[in-house]
C-alpha cells in the first residue's frame, strides 16, 4: 500500500485499539456499498467473535440495529466524501455513540468531518488517474478489517494480506491482457440487448451488484439487475432464452459452485454468443495468498469489466459519465 494510505490505516486502528468493539457495521451507497459485501464475507469467513452487518447508509439509519451503540464500530465509505446518506449514516452512528471510521478519497470532505477518523484511497474509475490496486478501495478495506483483527486477538492475516497487496496490481495487468480482447466481442451484441443481467455469489456478489447499477444503468441507460447465482434459480432463470445476456462471474472459493451451476445453465439453455463469463480459473493468480485469492477477484473482474463498459460505450456511442441525466446533475432528490 502506499505510504500515505498505510500511514491512515494505522493510525485508524491505533486510535480504537483501546475500545471495546462487539460489532462491526460497513455502510455506504451505490459502488461503495458493493465493496462493503466483499468486507462482510470476510468478517463472516474469519471472525467468529466479531459480527459484521453491511447496510445501505439510509436503511442504516432507518433501521437504527439494536447493536449500534458504544461498543460498535462503523466503517462508512464515499468515494468524494459528499454523499449525503452516508455523512447523515456517520453523524448517525456518533450520535448513538459508536467510532466511525470514513473511507474516501478527500480527507477534508463533509464524509470525513462528520467521523471520529478518516482514511483515504484512491480510484481510477471516475478520476481517470492511474493508480497501484494496493491503494484502492478493497486493499483499504481489507487492510482495515485484517488489522481490526489482529488488533482483537482474532486471524492474524497481516502476512497473507501483504503478500498479496504486492502482487495485485500485476496479477490485475495479466488478467487484463488474458481477458480485455476477448470480451471486447461481446461488445456488439450487448450494445443492443434490452437488457443485460450480472450474475455472482460470495465476494464477487458486490461487483456483479456494482456492474450493474453504477455502470449499465448509470453510465449506459441499459436495463440491468444483479442476481445471486442460486436465487437466480428462484425466478429469475425464467427469462434464459437464446436472447437473454448474461455476465456470469466465477470466484476460486466455496461459492464458486452456486457460479458453476448458473453458468451450466445458461450454457444448456441461453446462447453461449449471448453468455459473457469471467473466470476466476482462467487467471494467473498466484501471487496472491489465501483467503485474499478469493477476495481480491472482484476487484480483478470489476477492472476488467471497466475497460469492456468503455468499449461497449463506444459501440453504443454514448460516453460514460459525462452523458448522464441526473447523476452529478441535479441537487433536489
Amino acid at each position: 500500500m502506499g505510504a500515505h494510505t498505510k500511514a491512515d490505516v494505522a493510525a485508524a486502528l491505533d486510535a480504537i485499539a483501546e475500545r471495546p468493539l462487539s460489532h462491526v457495521f460497513l455502510v455506504a451507497c451505490g459502488g461503495s456499498f458493493s465493496i462493503m459485501l466483499a468486507g462482510k464475507y470476510l468478517m463472516d469467513r474469519t471472525a467468529p467473535d466479531l459480527p459484521c452487518d453491511a447496510l445501505n447508509a439510509d436503511e442504516f439509519i432507518c433501521r437504527s440495529p439494536a447493536r449500534l451503540g458504544p461498543r460498535a464500530l462503523v466503517i462508512l465509505c464515499s468515494q468524494t466524501g459528499t454523499t449525503k446518506e452516508t455523512v447523515a449514516a456517520a453523524r448517525f452512528a456518533r450520535e448513538k455513540g459508536a467510532v466511525t471510521i470514513a473511507m474516501s478519497l478527500d480527507l477534508a470532505s463533509p464524509l470525513a468531518s462528520a467521523s471520529d477518523h478518516r482514511v483515504a484511497y484512491r480510484a481510477h474509475y471516475t478520476t481517470g488517474e492511474s493508480i497501484d490496486a494496493s491503494d484502492s478501495n478493497y486493499a483499504v478495506l481489507y487492510a482495515l478489517l485484517v488489522g481490526l483483527l489482529a488488533q482483537r486477538g482474532q486471524a492474524d492475516l497481516r502476512p497473507a494480506l501483504a503478500t498479496s497487496l504486492a502482487g495485485l496490481q500485476p496479477t490485475i495487468d495479466k488478467a487484463k491482457e488474458r481477458l480485455c480482447a476477448p470480451i471486447a466481442a461481446y461488445a456488439e451484441s450487448f450494445a443492443t440487448a434490452p437488457a443485460v443481467y450480472t450474475l455472482a455469489a460470495g465476494p464477487n456478489s458486490g461487483a456483479a451488484y456494482s456492474f450493474a447499477i453504477c455502470v449499465l444503468m448509470e453510465m449506459q441507460w441499459i436495463n440491468s439487475q444483479a442476481v445471486h447465482a442460486d436465487e437466480f434459480f428462484h425466478g429469475p432463470f425464467e427469462v434464459v432464452d437464446k436472447s437473454a445476456r448474461f455476465i456470469a462471474l466465477l470466484g476460486t472459493g466455496p461459492t464458486r459452485r452456486l457460479e458453476e451451476r448458473a453458468r451450466d445453465f445458461l450454457m444448456r439453455y441461453g446462447d453461449p454468443g449471448n453468455i459473457l463469463v469471467l473466470d476466476a480459473a482462467d487467471l494467473d493468480l498466484d501471487a496472491l495468498a489465501d483467503p485474499f485469492r478469493e477476495l481480491f477477484v472482484p476487484l480483478i473482474f470489476f477492472d476488467v469489466l471497466w475497460v469492456f463498459a468503455y468499449r461497449l460505450a463506444a459501440v453504443r456511442q454514448k460516453p460514460m459519465l459525462e452523458a448522464r441525466r441526473y447523476m452529478k446533475k441535479i441537487t433536489n432528490y
